[in-house]
């Protein structure tokens, strides 16, 4: 049997990790600008957060597109750093030997 892939990029995550990942990414006052939400204003907690947001479809989908869109910010900075800096995998950084072969003649 083969095991069933989601193509959903929110399939497993739950909305605790959605809101924890977001203000560790961004704080609670800048996620308040973001979106604005009273219970990311004032008095932030994750629990009261949550509990809103549960109840609240609209808010719901306010956070899950923002979480969206921040995967995808940190899937542009990757390639865009990985495309900012040349490797030269042919080269040595340092060859200890280079100058040698040029005293003995």
């Amino acid at each position: 049997m083969t095991a069933h892939v989601s193509k959903d990029p929110l399939h497993g995550v739950t909305l605790e990790m959605q809101v924890n990942a977001l203000v560790a990414r961004y704080g609670w006052s800048e996620l308040s600008k973001l979106i604005n939400i009273n219970c990311f204003k004032n008095d932030p907690s994750v629990k009261s957060s949550l509990k809103f947001l549960r109840r609240t479809p609209w808010a719901r989908a306010e956070v899950e597109a923002l979480y969206l869109d921040s995967l995808d910010r940190d899937s542009l900075d990757r390639d865009s750093l990985d495309d900012a800096v040349p490797v030269k995998q042919d080269e040595p950084a340092f060859n200890p030997w280079a100058n040698s072969r040029l005293n003995k003649s």
